[in-house]
């Protein structure tokens, strides 16, 4: 267990210094020599960590050459992107940069499930749901709710709801955007920027809807789209906050008025 730690504490380190810039695309990662030379490891365990980052997709061996750095940023696919946010930590600016993408990308599947589904002959039997929605009510009422199992429990919905749609594309972004937000606390818990009890809201609003004979009013959904707009604001803002961005000067977001 303390060799695999090390391996993966390595090369996270390794590959840190590849996603700042540090170490160059195109340019060559250390060697197997110098790679344990300077974390004070046998060549073995090293070799082992310069494999764990070709796996990683950080960098291409090269017979004879050695391994190459690859450029992570324009080249990388979800999985790199999603060890690349979480490497980002130690940089607030980049971070919430990072993230707003990932929350822009999941508002936008979230936002297409939920009003296509709305709008649908809605083959799924409510009851379905209702069973996640109380399990999430009862976390949000709890004296010490639990975000990260609310958030599995809300991607589990809306999983639900592309797979009814037939949308397997937007699903499978949608499981790579959680994988990348739950692997990051601060991430879960600005998803919680507004109180647990709205989110359960929110789901018993669609469900009444879903249950009801006549659909939702033009109007109706032209305010869910800003409401659903402005709770992601508040996501976003809620994590600059936790890495510790410096919002001075900031727009302030409306408030909502009622009608």
């Amino acid at each position: 267990m303390g060799e695999r730690t090390v391996v993966a504490d390595v090369a996270d380190e390794l590959a840190r210094r590849v996603a700042s810039g540090q170490y160059s695309p195109g340019g060559l990662m250390p060697s197997v020599r110098q790679v344990a030379d300077e974390f004070e490891l046998n060549r073995a365990t090293a070799q082992l960590i310069l494999g764990r980052l070709e796996s990683y997709g950080f960098v291409d061996a090269h017979r004879g050459k050695g391994f190459v750095i690859r450029d992570v940023r324009a080249e990388g696919g979800v999985d790199v992107y999603r060890r690349l946010f979480r490497l980002s930590m130690p940089d607030p600016e980049t971070a919430a940069e990072m993230f707003g993408h990932i929350v822009d990308e999941e508002r936008g599947i979230a936002l297409e499930a939920l009003l296509a589904y709305t709008g649908s002959d809605r083959e799924i039997d409510p009851a379905e749901f209702k069973s996640d929605i109380d399990e999430l009510e009862t976390l949000a009422r709890g004296a010490d709710p639990d975000p990260e199992r609310m958030l599995r429990l809300e991607l589990g919905l809306l999983r639900r709801l592309l797979t009814a749609l037939g949308l397997s594309v937007q699903r499978a972004v949608l499981n790579s955007i959680g994988e990348m937000v739950l692997e990051v606390p601060e991430a879960v818990q600005a998803y919680f920027a507004v109180s647990p009890d709205l989110h359960v809201l929110v789901w018993r609003a669609l469900v009444a809807v879903w249950e009801s004979d006549g659909g939702p009013s033009e109007a109706q959904l032209a305010l869910f789209e800003d409401l659903f707009g402005m709770y992601h604001q508040k996501v976003v803002a809620r994590f600059e906050e936790l890495v510790g961005v410096d919002v001075a000067g900031a727009e302030v977001l409306p408030h909502v008025v009622s009608a």
